[in-house]
């Protein structure tokens, strides 16, 4: 009996250590550090270099426009070109003062564009809210029909819209630049989905409150999609403010002239060899529009990222 014991035992201390040595071995193996593969160095210069060849492509246009408008005629066509002009000189942004009534044509600028970029801040988030949050018949057949739209091209349009505005006294006026553009298909999507990505708590429980949809939209989503509204004002006005095909077919007198359709009287320097003239005024309209971009820069980035989140 004592050497079954004693058997019984020496079994169970071999199968003990059997199962220690094992436990032991897998231990050791998730102990084990993986081998951790050494990041190659210049990845991040290469990242750096190709940015800084989207940049160059990108600004260099603008830095040659620029450097060309502060040379004299004679140092505009020299070749190889200098990006440093040997004599700057201010003569070109005279000579655009000269020829053109740039405070008249800048000033009718300012006022379509803004108009135009409130007009479809108030038209995008009236559409976009009704679009995401009211149930109404045919809902998603006309949402589909206001996408359609951004597929047809504006030359296809203008013949019909101009038709539409003579027969209502408004051609060669700048309420006939404006009214027309108050419709946007893409700041309608935009502020849809912007209002998709919205909870509808906030709208239900204005409601138990009584609020109607008007007011919940306006004292509720609307301030929540301010940074929505600042995209599609940005846009709009940076588009606008340098749209030259509708005010060349519907304005006329050079009273209601817009920017670009001003800087196009600038084209006859380009046969007496002031190409500097020309682009002295092209740097006098980016300004405007660079200075809205920088000015609304946050907000649009804001409201990019809490779309972005809200999903």
């Amino acid at each position: 009996m004592s050497q079954a014991t004693t058997s019984r035992a020496t079994s169970r201390a071999a199968t003990s250590r059997t199962t220690d040595r094992a436990t032991t071995g897998r231990a050791g193996n998730r102990a084990a550090p993986k081998p951790i593969r050494a990041r190659h160095s210049l990845a991040p210069w290469a990242r750096i270099a190709g940015l800084a060849v989207c940049a160059l492509l990108t600004l260099g246009p603008v830095i040659w426009t620029v450097s060309t408008s502060l040379r004299t005629p004679a140092e505009s066509f020299d070749l190889p070109p200098k990006i440093i002009p040997t004599h700057p000189t201010t003569e070109s942004y005279r000579g655009v003062f000269d020829q053109i009534d740039v405070w008249l044509v800048a000033l009718n600028s300012t006022l379509v564009t803004a108009l135009i970029a409130v007009g479809q801040m108030i038209t995008a988030g009236l559409a976009g809210y009704a679009f995401a949050r009211l149930e109404f018949r045919f809902k998603k057949p006309l949402f589909g029909l206001v996408l359609a739209t951004m597929m047809v091209p504006l030359q296809v349009t203008i013949v019909p819209v101009f038709l539409v505005l003579k027969s209502m006294g408004l051609t060669d006026t700048l309420l006939g630049l404006i009214i027309p553009a108050f419709p946007t298909a893409f700041g309608t999507f935009l502020m849809r989905q912007y209002f998709l990505g919205m909870p509808k708590d906030l709208g239900e429980a204005a409601m138990l409150d009584g609020c109607g949809p008007w007011r919940i939209f306006r004292s509720v989503y609307a301030p929540l999609a301010a940074p929505g509204l600042a995209i599609v004002g940005v846009l709009a006005f940076n588009y606008h403010w340098n749209e030259f095909f509708r005010p060349l077919i519907l304005e006329t007198s050079g009273q209601n002239y817009t920017l670009p359709l001003g800087l196009v009287s600038l084209q006859g320097n380009l046969g007496t060899g002031s190409i500097s003239v020309v682009l002295a005024g092209v740097v006098l309209s980016m300004i405007p529009a660079v200075a809205v971009f920088v000015v609304g820069q946050r907000p649009l980035r804001e409201g990019i990222t809490s779309a972005g989140v809200n999903r």
